[in-house]
């Protein structure tokens, strides 16, 4: 039996700068989980990443990460999520240096 289907984020990486990028509503790919398109719809999900597959040029490594709403904002359900959303963990850079 196939498993029900639950809300998703898309989410990749940069190929150059090694990024974690997330699929925005407008299109495009932004640093930040809270501005994540919320998808909760599967046949859209699986368009977006479909989408992402043929990036790539710009992208590598792009897969639904799943999702619950929070405020209006998507929050990562899985530890391994909530931890790429604060960026690279080997020295601070990038997000982290924003804190």
């Amino acid at each position: 039996m196939a498993r029900a289907f639950t809300p998703k984020v898309l989410t990749a990486n940069r190929l150059l700068e090694g990024d974690v990028v997330y699929y925005s509503a407008s299109g495009d790919w932004v640093t930040s989980h809270d501005d994540a398109l919320y998808l909760d719809d599967e046949t859209r999900a699986n368009e977006a990443l479909a989408l992402a597959n043929t990036l790539s040029e710009t992208l590598v490594g792009a897969y639904l990460a799943d999702a619950r709403l929070e405020g209006g904002k998507p929050i990562p359900t899985h530890f391994r999520e909530e931890f790429r959303t604060r960026g690279p963990s080997n020295y601070d850079h990038g997000k982290q240096a924003k804190v």
